[in-house]
């Protein structure tokens, strides 16, 4: 062990044992518990990340702490919201054991990543997150939303999920992730973490995405207007948007002159369309 002068002292697999038996914790499926047992992994995630001392970290499902404590090797503050009492009850005793010095730097918020409407602190600039694969895309997608302060981020998903994420048009797993993702930002893979390093092992491979903040479309229609019209568009992959969007606009020739002002082609589907192109539907629809 490491002393503490030399920064925090990360979590193994018989630290991460040890912290869980504690609490006398089983992991469950429905929370997507997985814990990292492996601090070359969450050392990766950091250094992916692209984290530096100037950067308030917002971390989504910290669980017993083994990223928060690689977070904390080099960002300026790191704020973790974990969903669980006992979980988000046993963290800040774990930073002050392994990262003494860095207790003054981190918080813990006990409470549902995907309905928190505000953050305490300064505002967060990167998110970095091992997020619980039942919702990780909602996650995203609120922290997104409701952070507008974040400049770049990096979590770690399921492998299928990164996939969707990071696709372009003309992929076939691009959908409803992909485009909404692009909204906010510039999406990429960013590299592939095995089942080994957790504990439990999942059942499924996991995967790296990173992403880097932009302007959204340049558009009269709200984020809410255009977001109602993708999840129209993939609702049934295997129409024609002219059918696809026939219910929102009210009918077929509604949506064939909304297409149409937006100059995409009535007959195409939406798996071939950029997040611009659904802005300027959404702008012909609300005509």
């Amino acid at each position: 062990m490491s002393d503490s002068s030399a920064g925090p002292r990360l979590l193994g697999p018989a630290e991460v044992r040890q912290l869980a038996a504690g609490l006398d914790l089983r992991p469950t499926k429905q929370r997507g518990q997985n814990f990292v047992i492996d601090a070359n992994t969450v050392r990766r995630i950091v250094r992916e990340a692209g984290v530096t001392a100037d950067d308030v970290v917002i971390e989504v499902g910290p669980g017993l702490g083994s990223l928060t404590l690689a977070l904390l090797e080099v960002a300026g503050r790191v704020v973790a919201v974990e969903i669980d009492p006992k979980l988000a009850g046993l963290l800040p005793d774990t930073i002050a054991s392994y990262a003494p010095e860095h207790v003054n730097r981190f918080e813990v918020v006990l409470g549902d990543a995907m309905r928190i409407d505000a953050v305490p602190g300064p505002a967060p600039t990167a998110l970095v997150a091992n997020l619980p694969y039942n919702v990780s895309v909602p996650v995203l997608i609120h922290m997104l939303t409701l952070l507008p302060s974040l400049e770049r981020g990096l979590v770690m998903v399921q492998a299928e999920v990164a996939d969707r994420l990071a696709a372009g048009p003309g992929s076939k797993v691009y959908g409803v992730p992909s485009v909404k993702a692009a909204w906010f930002a510039d999406v990429r893979r960013a590299g592939s973490v095995g089942r080994n390093v957790f504990w439990p092992a999942p059942n499924v491979d996991s995967g790296l995405v990173a992403w880097t903040r932009r302007e959204p479309p340049a558009t009269t229609a709200t984020r809410q207007e255009v977001f109602t019209v993708i999840d129209a568009a993939f609702a049934q992959r295997r129409k024609a948007l002219r059918g696809a969007l026939r219910e929102l606009a009210g009918s077929s020739e509604a949506a064939t002159a909304a297409l149409e002002h937006a100059g995409v082609d009535p007959m195409t589907r939406g798996e071939s369309l950029e997040v611009t192109d659904f802005a300027r539907i959404a702008e012909g629809l609300a005509r």
